[in-house]
């Protein structure tokens, strides 16, 4: 009788743990729900950039923009040249601090209408879209003196060609 005592007594401790874990279990609280503050709710998601800001077209050939934005951005103030790619048709810049690419990519003819026309955009030096004051800056002033010394590489260029060429005597 002793041995069934000592089960029973075992079996009903068992049963009184197990309950004890079941509402312990019940017991906790539900994790708090993340609310955003009025702050977080107002601010807007940031805008993937797919345009520059300034970007701009030209009716010129892209060589001789290429040409003419090199010779523009060497001699502009705050601006410095870092670098230049022909076959990319880029030039690396720095200015204000924003190291950048000024890119001159010729128009398709289905873009244009079949009038020869020259992109001018900036990207970030791994290619992307960049859009912030400093580029912009840069831009609006290639913007303003790319036609004027677009005319002016292109008559030093003709000039060139037409002087004749001084051959050594055999």
């Amino acid at each position: 009788m002793r041995a069934r005592s000592c089960i029973r007594m075992r079996r009903d401790a068992l049963t009184a743990w197990c309950i004890a874990l079941a509402l312990a279990a019940c017991g906790t609280t539900p994790a708090p729900v993340a609310v955003p503050s009025k702050e977080e709710a107002r601010e807007q998601p940031v805008p993937i950039v797919t345009v520059t800001r300034g970007e701009f077209t030209l009716a010129a050939d892209k060589l001789d923009v290429w040409n003419a934005v090199g010779q523009i951005v060497v001699n502009a103030r705050g601006v410095e040249y870092l670098g230049r790619a022909q076959m990319l048709d880029l030039y690396s810049l720095r200015y204000r601090g924003v190291e950048f690419l000024v890119l001159t990519k010729a128009m398709t003819a289905a873009e244009t209408g079949n009038v020869i026309r020259t992109r001018v955009t900036a990207r970030t030096p791994a290619g992307k879209p960049i859009d912030n004051d400093a580029t912009a800056e840069v831009l609006a002033m290639l913007q303003r003196a790319l036609p004027a010394e677009v005319e002016r590489v292109r008559a030093q260029q003709a000039k060139q060609k037409k002087k004749p060429v001084k051959r050594a005597k055999p």
